[in-house]
Order: structure tokens, then sequence, then C-alpha cells
């Protein structure tokens, strides 16, 4: 088995585990996720901060296992950090010393800067570029971090978390006391508003789930999910308003009924007090950071220009047969820098014409008959990191071929349709994506070949082209395109 990567997240409310499968140097993925809700901090803020027995022995308890766990895999490194509920909790040495005693295990406690660094750094890593703040709600505090262009430059915590304000205010009744709390914390951040707020942590996962089941959306992501202002208030405002057996209808795990409602409005506050308008899902944050600035130690905590790591997983465990396509890629760029003009063609739409082009061949990792529909269906599940949906979307569905048929035949009923390009674009992109493979038919290089394109005719010239000639036939060109293969 590959190098494996246990990282353990000691939260106030839940505790997370991730196991992480390297695949070469900068390319992973999780193959076992583990939560336990451990409830760490249970009455320890009505009892001066300090850990409860109770709360204590079912955290080592899990954590025990967690351990079990991680060594099954052969996990290389265990990573274990904790946040809000040890750094806070003046007993938290007892619970340190106890888990190095029983388990053998290093916790390493992280003030909440380094905690929102983490959250903001693999955000910034693993989700489209983009200037946002990230907010992790988490059971004792809430962490900030502001990024620019796609790279953190401020962090800040907070104290208001979802079980901390259940136990001093929610409980009570306090309603007006909570809100106050919220606002009085809020009105110490550094930062004044911001276009889009995305959301890193359990609750904001637990609204998004549920949101997306109401909307029936199309992609079963949670990661990269967005959402407006608006459509956000009138969710959350149901949640505020909702009894248990309401809240069990919109999709709410018994497990976060009573700490959903908390959270629920601490987001409402953060989105309003920082006037947001748009709102992102992440399905990663702290145990991802830990990871990321593990391997990216020597890399300052980025990716290398133009890297994706779920491209470069899905090529190391499904593309290793031959360069076809990276040929095809390179074709790909040839052809689209000749025609886009003409088969008006923005060219962002070059990225993900590329991407297809190098996932071609995925699919033949599992079968080859119909090695296409399996080059979709592993794109379109594991293509999370580094892209909008929409982008996923197209790139997993111009790795659909059959013949005869264009691009927007085969769009599956009651899919992804409504994230796609227009016809015309998908078509384009089909055409010259498809065409990029038949012209390599025989296996050649892309430089063998000399393309010229003039007044909506292409012509191809090199040796070996009588595979490609017959399979020409098999793709339906457009109205305003025709092509000529010289031998």
């Amino acid at each position: 088995m590959a190098q494996c990567t246990a990282i353990i997240d000691i939260g106030s409310n839940s505790m997370r585990m991730a196991v992480v499968q390297k695949t070469s140097r900068f390319a992973f993925h999780i193959i076992h996720e583990v939560k336990s809700s451990v409830r760490l901090s249970e009455a320890a803020y009505t009892n001066s901060g300090h850990l409860q027995k109770s709360a204590m022995d079912r955290t080592a308890s899990a954590l025990g296992e967690f351990l079990l766990i991680a060594r099954s895999f052969k996990a290389r490194k265990i990573l274990c950090v904790a946040t809000s509920a040890l750094r806070d909790a003046p007993n938290a040495h007892e619970f340190i010393a106890r888990i190095r005693q029983e388990h053998a295990l290093s916790i390493k406690v992280i003030d909440g800067v380094r905690e929102a660094y983490l959250g903001g750094m693999a955000c910034a890593n693993l989700l489209p570029v983009m200037d946002a703040i990230s907010v992790d709600v988490g059971g004792g505090s809430s962490e900030f971090a502001q990024m620019n262009n796609g790279k953190v430059e401020k962090m800040f915590s907070l104290n208001i978390g979802t079980v901390r304000l259940k136990e001093l205010f929610i409980d009570h009744g306090d309603m007006e006391g909570a809100v106050r709390y919220i606002d009085d914390a809020l009105n110490t951040l550094p930062f004044e508003s911001t276009q889009t707020l995305i959301g890193v942590g359990g609750t904001f996962r637990a609204l998004t789930h549920s949101l997306m089941k109401k909307e029936d959306y199309p992609l079963k992501k949670l990661h990269g999910y967005s959402t407006t202002k608006e459509a956000f208030e009138t969710f959350t405002n149901a949640i505020m308003e909702a009894s248990p057996k309401k809240l069990k209808s919109l999709n709410i795990k018994p497990d976060r009924f009573d700490t959903i409602k908390p959270g629920t409005l601490i987001l409402q506050r953060i989105a309003n007090h920082l006037n947001v308008q748009k709102l992102i899902c992440s399905g990663v944050g702290v145990r991802e950071g830990v990871y990321l600035s593990d391997l990216l130690r020597n890399a300052k905590d980025q990716f290398p220009q133009n890297y994706n790591p779920s491209l470069r997983y899905l090529l190391d465990s499904y593309a290793t047969f031959s360069n076809h396509s990276i040929e095809c890629s390179a074709l790909a760029k040839r052809l689209f820098t000749l025609m886009h003009t003409h088969l008006d063609l923005p060219q962002s739409y070059r990225t993900e014409l590329v991407m297809a082009a190098k996932l071609l061949p995925i699919g033949l990792g599992v079968r080859y008959y119909a090695y296409q529909k399996h080059s979709h269906y592993l794109a379109l599940n594991a293509l999370d990191y580094g892209l909008t949906h929409s982008q996923i979307a197209l790139v997993s569905h111009l790795l659909l071929f059959k013949k005869g048929n264009t691009s927007s035949d085969l769009i599956p009923k009651n899919s992804y349709g409504s994230l796609l390009p227009a016809d015309k674009v998908l078509n384009a992109l089909y055409t010259i994506l498809w065409l990029s493979h038949i012209l390599l038919a025989q296996r050649s290089s892309a430089q063998s070949l000399t393309l010229s394109f003039c007044d909506g005719q292409l012509t191809v010239s090199g040796k070996d082209l009588y595979l490609a000639r017959e399979q020409l036939k098999n793709l339906p060109l457009l109205p305003q395109l025709s092509i000529e293969l010289r031998d």
C-alpha cells in the first residue's frame, strides 16, 4: 500500500479523523474518514472551562478506536491536533497526559490564529482561486482567514462556538443575549466586509447538505457548492424556526439537533456583519490544512502553479498505460488555438478542454469496454479540488463518447445539465477533444501532424492516417467545420 497519513482533529463538539493516501509527490486522496460526536467541552463552559470526566472518558475511548483504524491502514504518520476545547481548559494537561500514557499519542494544541490559518490554507489550495474570507464555526470558537488571490493574508479567532453559545445562552432561553454576545465579538474583527464567505466545519456542511437536498441539486458534492445571500437567509430562517420534527424533515441529522441552531445563528450574524453576497461550502478544513502543511512544508504551503491534486491522483491511479492522453492534450491545445475564434469559443474553456484530454484514458483502469463511461464516472466523482462544480461537470461530461452523437445528445436526464454551458460551446469543445483522440488513433506523436485552418476548413497532414480517416466517420462534425486529411 502507498504511503498513508492519519490526521486527527479534536474539537469541542466532534472529533474527526481522515486517512490520506499519497499517490505521487503532491497528489493524494482520502481513503477513510471517521467522526465521533465526543462533546469534549460538554458542561465545561458552565464549570469555569474545566473538562468534565465523562467527556474526557468518551473522547479517550473514541480516540483509542481511531488509532486502531489508522494502524489498520498502516499509517506511517499520525498527526493529532486539538483546538478550542483543550486550549481553553485549565485541566487540559490532565487529558493530554492521559492520552500520551494510554495511547502513546502526542496531542498538539494549536492556538486560534494557527487554527484559522490551517483552515484557510486548505481552502486556498483546494478551492478555486478567489478573494474571500473563510469561517470555521466550531463548538467553542470561530476562526476567520482572509484570502486574496488564493493566499491567506490575515487570521483571527473569536470565542463564539455552537456548544459555548448553547450552554451559556440557548439552554437558558436567552436568544437576545446570544445575539448580543455574537455581535459584540464580531465588532472586534479586523475585516469590514467580503463579497464571498467560505463556510468551513460541521455546521456549515450540515446546512449545505440540507439545502442541496431541498434544491434537488444535481451534483452530490458539498465541497465547492455555492449559494446566494438571499437563498441562505431564507433557508436558515426556516432552520431557526423549525421544531425537532421539522429539522428532521429538513435533513438535519439528530446528532445536530441541539447545536444546529446556535451554529446557524452565528453564521447568520457573520454573513450580516460582513455584508456577504455569496456563500461557498468547503469540504476541507483543519485536518486537510494539517496534512497540507506537512506535505507542502518545502513549498511555502502552496501547490505548484496550475497543479491540481485531484487530476494528478486520477492520472496516478488510472492512466498508467501510455502517453496517449498527453499527446491528445497537446493536440487539443493546438486545435483550440487554431479554431476557437471561428467556433466562437471563449478562451477560458481551454483549461477544461486540456483537463478532459489528459483524463481520456482513466476509464481503461476499470475496463476497456465502454471505458468512456468509466472515465466520465471517475472524473465526476473524484475531481474534487480546485474546480467549480460547473468545471467538474463540463470536464466529466466531455469524456462521454457515443458514435454518431453530439455532446449535448449525451447529457443524462435529470442530471447536471444546468451546470453546463450552452450547446454551441459544449459541442465545439466535444468536437475538438474527440478529434484530437481520433487523429492520434495510431498512437503517434501530436508533433507528427501538420495543421492548418482557413475559412472553416481544417487540413491535417501526416503519415498513417488510415485509422483516423475511418474513425472520423463516427464524429458528428459541426456545420461550420470541415476536415481534410492528407497523407
